[in-house]
């Protein structure tokens, strides 16, 4: 018997809980497992739900439609492992925490193949046996080199693309191509601390906290609806080294945490933010 996960946003009204076990009872399916809450600000509800059953040859979705308000969202997937494209640059610690977790299973995707502008860590890569792709942007303007990048990602079927510390800013005409299908990780100092070293930065404002956070990409830099984020203290007693340090290891925490709940479709964005089940 197969699970699907069953995703539903709508605007909120009286019933909809019912209406939909209604139409699941009445599908032969069962509720394995389902979570639901009322954004009361903004008068809008959302559920999400494991369901169990045969849906091969009946309309879940367009059962529901017939009973929902008009405005809603309804998304029914099949549980599966996801496939994912990894894009780096030079620094290897998220990357090789994601290759790490993949290889022992820990992480509920398939790395189909990472893609870089440098060559960096081709080597690292290889210890996997996962296909990497050198896209050098030298001598290339951004929008010249980002349709190298996608004539490389078109070659391959992805759920996710995922932004290991990907030091280039990307174009609207880019991310389009992925909305809400790529997921980025950055230090929280920004927008404070920008530029270059940022871990510098803020050692030489003494700051005594630092952290990261994964959000999924729009056109707005690093704006984007928030995934997750964690942080950590630290003292004067700590370099700016050891601030990278620890903020390396705070990234990878977050990024795969992230990834943990994009993969297991967990995560709706409304407007600007996300909810979480």
């Amino acid at each position: 018997m197969n699970n699907y996960i069953l995703k539903i946003d709508c605007a909120d009204a009286k019933g909809l809980i019912y209406k939909i076990s209604d139409v699941i009872f009445k599908s032969d399916l069962n509720i394995v497992k389902n979570d639901e809450f009322v954004d009361s600000e903004n008068s809008k509800f959302f559920f999400r739900a494991i369901v169990s059953g045969d849906i091969e040859n009946g309309n879940l979705v367009g059962k529901l439609k017939e009973v929902m308000p008009t405005d809603a969202n309804i998304e029914l997937t099949k549980k599966r492992r996801k496939k994912i494209i990894i894009m780096a640059t030079k620094e290897s610690h998220c990357l090789g925490d994601l290759l790490l977790k993949e290889y022992s299973d820990d992480l509920n995707a398939e790395v189909v193949a990472v893609v870089s502008n440098y060559d960096y860590l081709k080597e690292l890569v290889s210890k996997f046996d996962i296909p990497f792709h050198h896209v050098c942007h030298e001598g290339l303007n951004r929008l010249e080199h980002e349709k190298k990048v996608l004539e490389v990602l078109q070659d391959y079927e992805c759920d996710y693309i995922v932004l290991a510390k990907y030091m280039r800013i990307l174009s609207s005409d880019f991310v389009k191509h992925f909305n809400g299908k790529m997921v980025n990780i950055h230090h929280s100092f920004l927008p404070a601390f920008v530029g270059a070293n940022p871990y510098k930065q803020a050692f030489e404002r003494g700051v005594k906290t630092i952290g990261a956070t994964a959000h999924f990409v729009t056109n707005d830099l690093d704006e984007g609806p928030i995934i997750s984020q964690d942080v950590i203290n630290v003292t004067h007693e700590f370099s700016w080294r050891d601030m990278q340090k620890a903020g390396r290891n705070v990234e990878k925490v977050v990024l795969s945490n992230a990834l943990d709940l994009v993969l297991e479709d967990r995560v709706f964005v409304s407007a600007n933010k996300t909810v979480i089940f």
